[in-house]
């Protein structure tokens, strides 16, 4: 499968926003968005006619950016979103949330959700006891994630634990750090997902 290999820091400059894709980086002084608060390129300083279209256009990259999703997946979330109860927008964030990835995340067992999408791959969590190395698995209420027997001495996961120490943990997580595993104890509710996004308008533009 593609995947992006470019500088993340020129994505959160493309939105103007942070969208923490670097970790640590993105609290520090070193930030893109800190020096350089511009789109990137020849023309990021110009003006730009803020359409209607392009609003929607950039908050649906923005979320793909920040979950780290291509274009195809993001709208099959989309239409899985629509197919269930409820308002669709909240559907697709909560969809969004309960994947893997994220939630190992959002724990404060990786830094950020690339280096938890990288984790997974590499086999280093268990979901209810068996391995699964696919980011975007959806984890369900009453799942347990944990890492690993053979991989409970990784470095980067005690760092990532050191270093995300203070970082608020959802309420619909149960995180316990000392057995590095976490339990998902409800889906999200929207006011319990703290992602900077106007899904409305998302949905507006799947809906033309």
């Amino acid at each position: 499968m593609a995947r992006y290999t470019g500088p993340d820091c020129r994505l959160c400059r493309r939105e103007r926003e942070k969208l923490y894709l670097k970790g640590r980086r993105c609290e520090s002084p070193k930030c893109a968005i800190e020096r350089r608060p511009y789109p990137p390129g020849e023309h990021g300083r110009g003006r730009i006619k803020e359409s209607e279209y392009l609003m929607q256009l950039r908050e649906k990259q923005k979320a793909r950016r920040i979950y780290g999703i291509f274009e195809k997946q993001f709208r099959n979330y989309y239409q899985a979103a629509a197919r269930q109860p409820g308002v669709t927008g909240e559907n697709l964030l909560r969809l969004l949330e309960t994947r893997l990835d994220n939630v190992v995340y959002r724990s404060g067992l990786a830094n950020s959700r690339d280096q938890a999408r990288q984790l997974v791959r590499h086999k280093h969590f268990q979901v209810n006891g068996r391995t699964v190395n696919v980011p975007s698995y959806r984890v369900r209420p009453g799942e347990l994630v944990e890492v690993r027997q053979r991989s409970r001495n990784l470095i980067a996961i005690h760092d990532a634990i050191e270093a995300t120490e203070n970082r608020i943990v959802p309420a619909w997580l149960d995180v316990d750090k000392n057995a590095l595993s976490v339990t998902v104890t409800e889906l999200p509710a929207r006011t319990a997902i703290d992602t900077k996004l106007q899904e409305q308008l998302i949905v507006e533009l799947y809906s033309k």
